[in-house]
C-alpha cells in the first residue's frame, strides 16, 4: 500500500475509484480498432489522455493523488492502429513518499496524473506539485524532465503554449516561500526565463492564463492548510482574499493585483485583450458552498455528491489597468469544467468554448457544451444515460478557415454496456451525429486532461 492510501474496506465508499471512475487493473495493448464512420485524413497522430488509476489494492486518500496512467490511441490513414493504457512510472508508483525522511520534498515521487502535453518533441505527464515525466510515443516512461537542471521547482499540470512563438509559459507554485516561480522555455525546449514573482500568497494556483501581452496569475481563497488531512493540504479561508494578478509578459516580473469576489478557479478557458485594453479571463468559477461540495467528492466524505463538481459555472473577470478595478458577471448556469478551445486562439480574442457539463441546474444526464461568445448562446450534446465524456479536445480540420472548423475528441465511459469509445464530433455544429467512434477494448476511467499529439510535432 502506498503512501496516502486508506484501508482496503473503504473502496465503495469512494466514489473517485467507483462507477466511471472505477481504475482498471493492468496494462494492456490492442490493435485495430473497430471504427464506426470515417476518421478524418488529417488526424494522423497521437491522442493521449491522463487520469488517476489507483494499483489494485491501493485507495488514495483524495481523487488527486491516484497514480497516473495514460490511454493512448494511434491513428493513421483512417485507422485506429492501437490502443493502449500504461502507468507512469515514476517513484510514487513504488510508494516512495513525496516527503523525505530528511523532510524535503522529492520532486520525482511524482503521480503524474494530471496532463499530458507535447512540446519541443517531448511528451511530458504532469501533476503540479513535482517535476514532469517524459514518457515515449508508445507510452513507456522514460524518467523525470527538469530542462537540462534549469527546472528547480515543481511545474504546473496546465502550461501554455503561444501559438505563434512556440514558446512555452508555466510555473511552479508553493505553499511556502518563494509562493510563485515563473518561467518560460523557448520552442525547442529550453528554458530561457525563470523568475521569482513577488506577491503572490500560499494558494492553491492550478491554472493560469495567458494573453499576447501579459501572464494572468489566480491567487484565490483556497490556499494551504496544516490542518487539512486529505493529503492535500488545502482549505477554503474566508479570511483570504481572492485577487487576480497581471504581469506583463517581458520586463521585471511586476504583478498589478485586482481584487474580485471571493471565488475559485481550477481551470481557464482563455483569456486576452479587449479593444480597450482591458484583460478579459473567462473558466468555470466555484463559489465557497460548490467548492467544499466538489472537495467532499474528491475526498470521499459524507455527504458528497454524485459528480465531482458542485456547481462551477462559466465567469468572465474584466481587469482594467486605467482603472485598477475588475468586474465580472456569470455567463451560464450550467454546471461545467475541463474547459478548451482551439488552442491556436490561447491568448487572443477566441470565440469559441466547450467544455464537460454535469447533471444539475436542469440538466439530468452528461454532455459536451459549445458556447459561442459572440451570441452569448450555447449547444449541448447530452450523452445519454450512464454515459460520461471526456474533456473534449480541438484539432484543427485540414485547411481550415473559421475558429471551430474541427473536431473535438472525447473518450466516453459507458457504464451499461462496461465499454468506451472515442467519439470524434464535429466541433461546428455538435447537433450532427458524430464524425467517427473508435470502440475502445475496454473501458476506460473518467479521467482528467488529454492532448492530440500530431505525427508532424514528433517528426514522424
Amino acid at each position: 500500500m502506498t503512501a496516502g492510501s486508506a484501508p482496503m474496506e473503504t473502496t465503495m465508499t469512494k466514489p473517485y475509484i467507483s462507477d466511471h471512475f472505477a481504475p482498471v487493473p493492468d496494462e494492456t495493448t490492442s490493435h485495430e480498432l473497430t471504427v464506426h464512420g470515417t476518421l478524418p485524413p488529417e488526424l494522423s497522430g497521437r491522442y493521449f489522455r491522463n487520469g488517476h488509476n489507483p494499483r489494485p489494492g491501493d485507495v488514495p486518500t483524495h481523487w488527486f493523488k491516484g497514480a497516473g496512467m495514460i490511454h493512448g490511441l494511434r491513428l493513421r490513414n483512417g485507422r485506429a492502429e492501437w490502443y493502449r493504457n500504461r502507468w507512469v512510472r515514476t517513484p510514487a508508483l513504488d510508494g516512495v513518499p513525496y516527503i523525505g525522511a530528511d523532510g524535503v520534498p522529492n520532486l520525482a515521487a511524482s503521480g503524474a496524473a494530471t496532463h499530458v502535453i507535447e512540446h519541443a518533441g517531448r511528451i511530458l505527464a504532469l501533476q503540479e506539485a513535482n517535476l514532469p515525466f517524459e514518457v515515449t510515443p508508445e507510452l513507456d516512461t522514460v524518467g523525470a524532465h527538469d530542462f537540462g537542471g534549469r527546472l528547480t521547482t515543481a511545474m504546473t499540470a496546465h502550461p501554455k503554449e503561444d501559438p505563434v512563438t512556440g514558446e512555452l509559459h508555466f510555473f511552479g507554485y508553493s505553499p511556502f516561500p518563494p509562493y510563485l516561480t515563473y518561467y518560460v522555455a523557448s520552442a525547442a525546449g529550453e528554458i530561457t526565463r525563470a523568475e521569482v514573482v513577488d506577491g503572490a500568497g500560499p494558494s492553491l494556483m492550478h491554472d493560469f492564463a495567458i494573453t499576447t501581452e501579459h501572464v494572468v496569475w489566480l491567487d484565490m481563497p483556497v490556499v494551504f492548510d496544516h490542518a487539512e488531512q486529505s493529503g492535500i493540504p488545502y482549505r477554503w479561508s474566508d479570511g483570504y482574499p481572492a485577487r487576480i494578478g497581471v504581469m506583463p509578459r517581458t520586463g521585471p516580473a511586476k504583478v498589478t493585483w485586482f481584487e474580485v469576489e471571493p471565488g475559485a478557479l481550477l481551470h481557464v478557458t482563455n483569456a486576452h485583450v479587449d479593444a480597450a485594453g482591458r484583460i478579459v479571463v473567462e473558466g468555470p468559477r466555484y463559489d465557497r458552498a460548490a467548492w467544499e461540495g466538489s472537495w467532499k467528492w474528491w475526498i470521499g466524505s459524507p455527504g458528497h455528491g454524485p459528480t465531482p463538481n458542485a456547481g462551477a459555472v462559466l465567469h468572465r473577470w474584466v481587469l482594467d489597468p486605467a482603472t485598477g478595478r475588475a468586474t465580472e458577471e456569470t455567463l451560464d448556469g450550467l454546471v461545467t469544467e475541463f474547459p478548451s478551445i482551439n488552442d491556436e486562439y490561447t491568448g487572443r480574442a477566441s470565440r469559441y468554448g466547450y467544455a464537460i457539463a454535469f447533471p444539475g441546474a436542469g440538466l439530468r444526464e452528461h454532455a459536451v457544451v459549445k458556447y459561442d461568445t459572440a451570441t452569448g448562446t450555447r449547444q449541448l450534446l447530452p450523452m445519454g444515460a450512464d454515459r460520461m465524456p471526456g474533456e473534449a479536445v480541438f484539432v484543427p480540420a485540414a485547411g481550415a478557415t473559421a475558429e471551430d472548423d474541427g473536431y473535438l475528441l472525447t473518450i466516453v465511459s459507458d457504464l451499461a454496456r462496461d465499454a468506451s469509445r472515442l467519439l470524434v464530433l464535429d466541433a461546428r455544429d455538435l447537433g450532427r451525429d458524430p464524425v467517427a467512434a473508435v470502440e475502445l477494448p475496454r473501458r476506460v476511467p473518467a479521467g482528467i486532461h488529454g492532448s492530440w499529439i500530431p505525427d508532424a510535432d514528433l517528426g514522424r
